[in-house]
């Protein structure tokens, strides 16, 4: 169930982000709202992962990881958003890490000593 939510607090931060691009600077109502509504959404789709036992590390670390690499490709293919090589490695090292957090956990109990 934690997962649930969490990929729940994913898909309402895309939706608060694509919301933000379209506002305008907040100066268009709907998407304004919309865009309110999405972040708001998320950190409450993000307490019940948290509530439900998930660590805030990598809730945050899967949230951050998977909202970036899915609105950096949203803006490349409908935004036409340009996108380079170095961009791509940093993309890489961050799903990378987060990876780590989630595969590492309970792997390294001494450091908790």
């Amino acid at each position: 169930m934690k997962y649930l939510f969490l990929f729940g607090a994913i898909a309402a931060e895309l939706i608060g982000a694509i919301a933000t691009r379209q506002s305008s600077g907040f100066t268009k109502p709907l998407p304004s709202i919309i865009a309110v509504l999405g972040v708001v959404g998320a950190y409450f789709m993000l307490s019940l992962s948290l509530k439900s036992g998930m660590t805030i590390g990598v809730a945050y670390g899967i949230w951050a990881a998977l909202g970036i690499t899915l609105l950096v490709l949203i803006g490349v293919f409908f935004f036409k958003e340009p996108l380079s090589f170095v961009q791509v490695i940093g993309i890489i090292l961050i799903v990378s890490g987060v990876l780590a957090l989630e595969l590492g956990k309970g792997r390294f109990d001494t450091l908790q000593e």
